[in-house]
């Protein structure tokens, strides 16, 4: 085969090639100072993503209209999503609801955390699954605060969860009950907490039939959470194996400036 190296050169660029990361966040909802901090929890992101080998990130405030979301969605490799009832914001515009089903076909990744995994309108749940794998959603929703919640890891094995041990939370306002795709294949529960008399799994990982992978979390519903590190670990590695990028064994180091953490 001719030039068979400049064949080699291309692929070994192509791999070289930095995945590009997405991360939505939004203004405040209405919900007291303090929670649903949507774009600081998006700057956390970033900062936990910053220097790692092999990842280009951007922000984007999210807020409807959004005109310009269908084209940044098309250039990206994964997205997070942390802004206001999430099954209905990719429903909100037909372009916005094709270019998040056209990004998971080229097997994106998808990472939700919190009120991103909502659904108010029970016929926003199903299109919200067929993407993330779970969904906070219709009337029967559930959600509570728990306090000394147990933070139990359920998949020490899997990449998301290295590093991670289960541990005891102050308070942190769950959903629970999610709604998931019926019989699932390689869906993982990955975190669990007890809450009221049961044992219930609040975060997964999902790889989806189209090729692509996808975690949720359905805690951070307090900022002050993103000062425990088992918090900051369980996103930026979740991040790292919905790109398909490597995570070591022994979990990221996670660690940030304080002032980082501070709201904005």
């Amino acid at each position: 085969m001719k030039h068979w190296w400049l064949v080699l050169l291309l692929v070994v660029s192509l791999d070289a090639a930095p995945k590009r990361l997405l991360i939505l966040g939004q203004k405040p909802d209405g919900h007291p100072p303090g929670t649903h901090e949507y774009m600081s929890g998006a700057r956390l992101v970033a900062a936990l993503m910053k220097d790692r080998n092999g990842v280009k990130v951007a922000i984007a405030q999210a807020d409807n209209p959004w005109p310009e979301g269908p084209a940044l969605i098309a250039k990206a490799d994964g997205i997070v999503m942390f802004l206001n009832e999430g099954g209905r914001f990719i429903q909100d515009d037909p372009k916005r609801a094709k270019a998040f089903a056209d990004f998971a076909k080229r097997g994106g990744g998808l990472v939700v955390y919190h009120w991103g995994m909502g659904a108010k309108q029970v016929e926003h749940v199903g299109p919200f699954l067929e993407l993330f794998g779970g969904c906070h959603g219709g009337p029967d929703r559930k959600y509570t605060v728990v306090k000394e919640a147990q933070f139990q890891v359920a998949a020490p094995k899997h990449p998301v969860m290295a590093g991670i041990k289960s541990f005891e939370l102050p308070f942190e306002e769950f959903y629970y009950k999610l709604k998931v795709p019926k019989n699932p294949k390689n869906w993982t529960p990955l975190v669990q907490v007890p809450i009221e008399g049961n044992v219930e799994t609040v975060g997964w990982a999902w790889e989806r039939p189209d090729g692509g992978r996808s975690v949720g979390y359905s805690g951070l519903h307090f900022h002050v959470n993103w000062r425990h590190e088992q918090y900051r670990r369980l996103v930026a590695q979740a991040v790292l194996w919905t790109l398909k990028l490597s995570v070591p064994n022994d979990g990221l180091k996670v660690k940030l400036d304080p002032k980082v953490l501070e709201l904005k």
